[in-house]
């Protein structure tokens, strides 16, 4: 049983690593954008002076709506408790099948942690929802029938 909990928790501190990269690169990418902005000297031609201004805070914008979604994403996942072991899928939960692992606390899609393929599911992914009505035993669609052989 605590194998299975220190195996989530690793999962969950992976989750975490993986968003606050985003964050970061977020941040920087942000950053960036207004400096290149700021940086526009006027030419002669002043429309293109105020389009490469405008187009930096636009670029800005873009990256300050992806960092939100991050922190979002983070505020969440750190929300999600590890720490019992789940009888069915659940936030928290990892469901193993014959071919495929899954952990339901962030969305990052298919990452390999310590050599095990994890896909890595948001809660309120389609995924995650029909996962969620099932128990060891039941079948659930993922490229073709899988069987739930294990929750925890």
């Amino acid at each position: 049983m605590e194998d299975k909990v220190a195996h989530k928790l690793l999962l969950k501190q992976f989750c975490e690593q993986v968003i606050l990269q985003r964050i970061a690169i977020s941040r920087q990418a942000m950053d960036e954008a207004q400096a290149a902005a700021n940086q526009e000297g006027k030419s002669s031609a002043g429309d293109k002076y105020e389009t490469s201004r405008a187009m930096g805070h636009l670029e800005k914008d873009m990256y300050a709506r992806q960092l939100v979604a991050h922190q979002q994403e983070l505020a969440a996942l750190r929300a999600v408790n590890v720490q019992s072991i789940c009888l069915v899928p659940a936030a928290g939960a990892f469901v193993r099948s014959a071919n495929a692992g899954f952990f339901i606390g962030a969305g990052l899609g298919k990452q390999i942690v310590d050599g095990e393929t994890v896909i890595f599911l948001s809660p309120a992914s389609p995924l995650a929802q029909q996962l969620m009505r099932r128990k060891v035993g039941d079948t659930f669609d993922f490229k073709g029938k899988e069987t739930i052989l294990e929750i925890y």
